[in-house]
């Protein structure tokens, strides 16, 4: 508008004519002639048309818009609704409008009009991220291969990205799966690769990060959330279904993508250490590739930019732990892989939380921890703190030896006998108890006659356990009638018999 108005003193004020005014105004001399011609038609003075406002000076000196409203406009909402489907382009939607408005706007005015709708009814706000402020991390779709060497043949890996928001500082690592111990491995490695942590990691919603997601009250991975604690950073999951959330690491998955998997393509690997060497030169040459954009590479806008707003890492490494819930069962004890370890009895029946990890198995309840054991390898093993043990409680609890061989009683007494020595081969009687409830429970499966059956081949063999009874039971062994080796068969007497005094002397020549 402000041209306008300047054409408009140039012919009015000063009496320029056209060639001067396309001069000055830097236009060509059929615009310049094209305004003049319309202010011979209005026939307005300069103070009148300054005083105008920009609406009006449009709908005055822009005809052609006047003309354009004239031709039938386009559906836009049906546009934009059509090109969701699967084959629709928009020359196809132009093709289909020119037919039913011959009349209309010209292909370049009908993709302008989409191309502007579109804009306006689906903004996209770009977010500036502030130098050491987040990471966002997420796996490629694609995955890198390698052979392994323990089966010889080939294995799919995933490939875990993480990108620094202000500079796009990019990590990346093959790792075998996707479980939490990977995930969280590969997050503290990429803290390491930056030096330093950030103050929020943007992770997407998969299991081993988020373990129920929700907009407003997300619930994280209580293994991933403690290394988060960690090492001090917020953890901040996107919206499903939601890739603008995390925009910087779609991105980056991509240029990993074509930078790396493509680079490494026609590359045979080992074993998963041999990837993640040849992925780490292909991540160094990325990082140092300069950005169409800014010209300049993401090792130098983290130098610059994020490097120093980054936290320090703290002085040990995290180290990661599995937590699993459990029931304390009536002997006080809760199952880690196959080895039972102790909480105090007053817990028994209470949901208690099982971390662990390479050294150590403790037990929490209610937040608070209130056992704490070394880890034992050995299937089977009892790890029993006495203070745990309730000696002047059992009376109160009713869980007593004297119980247990009652209740084998109602199914035999080779039953009951069976359950004595199962308590007897114990360090302690409780850590029988479980062994005992289990046969108990199979005369539920099979009938008590059976098991009094299996309960006394299991006594003649020697080997009191509840798996004996069990395999017994399953294979039919119950069943199987014993002969009794103990009684002699009374020795056959007959004239053809010949004992061994008849080879003795010379009767056989």
């Amino acid at each position: 508008m402000r041209q306008i108005k300047e054409i408009c003193r140039l012919y009015l004020d000063h009496n320029i004519g056209i060639r001067g005014i396309a001069r000055s105004c830097n236009i060509s001399t059929s615009t310049a002639q094209a305004y003049v011609k319309k202010l011979r038609q209005l026939k307005l003075d300069f103070a009148t048309i300054y005083a105008m406002g920009e609406d009006e000076l449009h709908r005055l000196f822009n005809g052609r818009k006047a003309e354009h409203q004239k031709k039938p406009a386009p559906d836009l909402p049906y546009l934009v609704r059509e090109m969701k489907k699967k084959g629709v382009t928009l020359q196809l939607l132009y093709e289909e409008y020119r037919q039913e408005h011959p009349e209309g706007y010209s292909r370049t005015q009908f993709y302008r009009l989409y191309r502007d709708w579109v804009k306006k009814s689906n903004p996209t706000m770009r977010l500036p991220h502030k130098a050491g402020k987040n990471v966002f991390i997420d796996f490629s779709g694609d995955k890198p291969c390698y052979w392994d060497p323990a089966t010889g043949r080939k294995a799919e890996a995933e490939l875990y990205v993480a990108v620094l928001g202000a500079s796009s500082y990019t990590f990346a690592c093959a790792v075998p799966s996707q479980k939490v111990e990977d995930f969280v491995n590969c997050t503290i490695k990429a803290f390491e690769f930056f030096g330093g942590c950030p103050e929020c990691v943007v992770v997407d919603n998969l299991k081993s990060g988020v373990t129920h997601a929700c907009y407003y009250d997300p619930e994280i991975n209580q293994t991933f959330a403690e290394m988060a604690r960690h090492y001090q950073v917020a953890v901040l999951p996107t919206r499903v279904r939601k890739p603008k959330d995390k925009a910087k690491v779609e991105s980056g998955v991509q240029n990993v993508q074509q930078r790396i998997l493509a680079t490494l393509r026609d590359q045979q690997f080992f074993s998963l250490q041999e990837l993640n060497e040849a992925i780490g030169e292909q991540v160094a040459k990325l990082n140092q590739r300069p950005m169409q954009v800014t010209s300049r590479s993401r090792y130098e806008l983290f130098m610059e930019l994020e490097k120093g707003q980054l936290k320090a890492l703290p002085p040990e490494r995290f180290s990661i732990c599995r937590w699993k819930k459990a029931k304390v069962h009536i002997d006080y004890h809760v199952g880690v892989e196959k080895s039972y370890y102790s909480v105090p009895y007053r817990l028994i029946g209470e949901q208690v939380e099982i971390r662990y990890n390479e050294r150590v198995v403790e037990i929490h309840h209610k937040g608070k921890r209130v056992a704490s054991h070394v880890r034992a390898y050995k299937p089977g093993t009892y790890v029993t703190d006495n203070s745990h043990m309730p000696y002047e409680h059992r009376n109160y609890l009713e869980w007593t030896p004297a119980r247990i061989k009652k209740w084998g009683e109602t199914i035999g007494p080779y039953t009951r006998d069976l359950m004595e020595k199962i308590m007897q081969s114990k360090r302690y009687p409780e850590h029988g108890f479980r062994g005992c409830l289990g046969i108990i429970r199979l005369s539920k499966t099979y009938t008590p006659e059976r098991v009094e059956k299996a309960s006394l081949k299991v006594l003649q063999l020697g080997a009191y356990s509840f798996r004996s009874v069990k395999s017994i039971l399953e294979k039919g062994l119950d069943k199987v009638v014993v002969l009794d080796t103990a009684k002699r068969l009374a020795p056959v007497d007959h004239d053809n018999v010949r004992g061994g005094a008849y080879y003795d002397a010379d009767n056989h020549r």
